[in-house]
């Protein structure tokens, strides 16, 4: 049959499973979306290419398989690189496909001309300027592969316009691309992480996405439960565990409880699954776990040694190595270990000041968990907010908390959410967010309220870059500077200008009612929670100090000049 190149994306696009397509059009990518017209495939108008990354990353994040966003050429292209870079640290799977001036035209400062492979080569686990349409039958479905296989990561696939257009003639398509198989342990290593475990007194699981990437969270409560071994988690684990499960200690690091980062100073065996020892996380990373012997297991082998040196290092999927596991390690009650971590828990539980007033930063993250189900979606932008979410809302499975967490990307929330909300219609996603990154993607109100995803904008305003201003006061003698928003914006207006649902919980006479109306309505709705400035996120461990040097809002919360 005959085919031109666009359409022949189309077509391995469906054949791959991809239902929904996030991006702009443009001029050099216009026959891709003409190509659209006669396809399958479902397109969703973002109103920003980085919007349309971060839908890709809401569908992808919520679902675990790979998503798909598509951008023209130059500022199309350059648009779409924070959600393209966002993806590669935190390990996402995307593909995305991009037009590209015509072939003889590469090279000459055309117009909208960038050198899109050059660009993404630092931010993508691969990339390709694609010479010709028949190079797309080995491309597309290898794109899918790369992104899959391993530690997962975006892919760039740059199309030149006259490529798309070119006709060729195929007999039959290619497969479509999986996943590699992931690397295999050494059976010996195995042996010798059973013995370590086995042996431990004070052991302490501390789990990453990789395990929620592989699949592997019933494994995890599985062995933990067997072996009595408290769980913590990285920013990006939350979810591995239910919150209420007994052995689950919480967030570690920088806006942790004060319990967990004293629970892992005093295990004697890290096992770490998953996880990359970030700096947010380990806080002076000399310092952290100074106990412990380190068990790191992870399928890229990058990581292992890169921050912490391992006692034993495993290359290996999470989910593998704890399926293995499983029949070998030994059912021990650790009773003192047990009774430690109840002393801690009781003398250094995390407060959260404000938890049953909705107008309060834990208040309204703890209604609001009480008024949704069990199944919904999470997402988040990066500031106090999202420690917030972090630190109080109930998460009970894997998927369902979605946020930017190695690069922190401020815009992330709204697109993600949309993402998530086009992926899995059936349940509520929720938006937590702070105005400054509201402003940051406020366009994507259009992409909400057009394709009428059940999405709840939380917006807990307080006109600041909260987390700056935080900062500015603990550690520059409160010396603010560009972190006050002077021009305060009616954002339940502005929603109501996209169309969209909006309350302001400020100006109610019965602002828990009103929370619990907004949330039962079933399109797109924003709810503006005004909070104090002064509102701090704590505890806190100052940048660049062990995690056993937190301060909170009390006596120990120094002022530095």
């Amino acid at each position: 049959m005959k085919v031109n190149g666009a359409q022949l994306i189309t077509t391995l696009l469906e054949r791959q499973g991809v239902r929904i397509v996030a991006g702009i059009p443009g001029g050099a990518n216009l026959p891709l979306y003409d190509a659209l017209h006669a396809s399958r495939l479902r397109h969703v108008l973002a109103r920003h290419e980085q919007g349309a990354g971060f839908i890709a990353q809401g569908m992808a994040r919520a679902t675990g398989t790979p998503a798909v966003c598509f951008g023209t050429s130059g500022p199309g292209a350059t648009n779409l690189l924070t959600a393209i870079a966002d993806a590669k640290l935190d390990s996402i799977p995307i593909v995305a496909i991009t037009g590209q001036v015509p072939r003889v035209m590469i090279g000459t400062d055309a117009f909208q001309e960038i050198d899109t492979y050059g660009l993404t080569i630092p931010i993508t686990k691969h990339n390709y300027l694609v010479r010709s349409a028949t190079a797309l039958l080995d491309v597309i479905p290898d794109a899918f592969r790369i992104a899959t296989s391993g530690r997962a990561g975006p892919v760039v696939v740059d199309v030149p316009k006259d490529v798309q257009t070119e006709t060729i003639e195929i007999s039959t398509l290619p497969a479509p691309g999986t996943a590699d198989p992931p690397p295999r342990y050494r059976h010996a290593d195995l042996e010798r992480a059973t013995a370590l475990i086995n042996a431990a007194r004070r052991p302490v699981v501390l789990a990453g996405a990789g395990v929620i990437a592989s699949g592997a969270c019933t494994e995890l409560r599985r062995v933990a439960e067997i072996a009595s071994i408290p769980v913590a988690v990285t920013l990006l684990g939350l979810g591995v565990m239910p919150a209420d499960h007994p052995l689950f200690l919480g967030m570690v690091g920088m806006h942790a409880a004060r319990c967990t980062n004293l629970v892992l100073e005093e295990c004697d065996l890290l096992i770490a699954l998953g996880i990359r020892f970030d700096d947010r996380a380990t806080g002076k990373a000399e310092a952290f776990c100074p106990r412990a012997k380190i068990l790191h297991v992870d399928i890229d082998a990058s990581e292992l040694g890169k921050i912490k040196p391992p006692f034993l290092a495993m290359e290996a999927d999470a989910g593998a190595f704890l399926h293995a596991l499983l029949p070998r390690i030994a059912v021990r009650p650790r009773h003192d270990w047990a009774q430690r971590l109840r002393h801690l828990r009781t003398a250094y539980a995390l407060a959260m000041p404000g938890a049953h007033d909705p107008l309060q930063p834990y208040g309204i993250i703890r209604h609001t968990a009480a008024l949704v189900d069990a199944d919904c979606i999470v997402t988040s932008d990066v500031g106090q907010h999202q420690m917030w979410v972090a630190q109080a809302f109930p998460f009970a499975r894997p998927r369902q908390w979605l946020t930017s967490g190695g690069l922190g990307t401020m815009g992330f929330g709204l697109p993600a959410a949309i993402g998530a909300a086009l992926a899995e219609p059936e349940r509520t996603v929720v938006c937590f967010t702070g105005d400054g990154s509201l402003l940051m993607n406020l366009q994507e109100l259009a992409t909400a309220a057009e394709e009428h995803v059940n999405v709840k904008i939380i917006l807990l305003n307080n006109r600041h870059l909260g987390l700056v201003r935080q900062q500015q006061e603990l550690f520059y003698g409160r010396r603010y500077h560009a972190s006050r928003f002077h021009a305060e914006p009616d954002f339940a207006a502005i929603a109501r200008g996209f169309g969209i649902v909006a309350c302001d919980l400020g100006v109610e006479n019965d602002p828990a009612s009103t929370l619990a109306e907004a949330l039962r309505h079933s399109g797109p709705c924003l709810i503006n929670v005004p909070i104090a400035a002064e509102e701090n996120v704590y505890p806190m461990v100052p940048p660049g100090a062990a995690n056993r040097d937190m301060i909170d809002g009390g006596s120990d919360a120094r002022i530095c000049a």
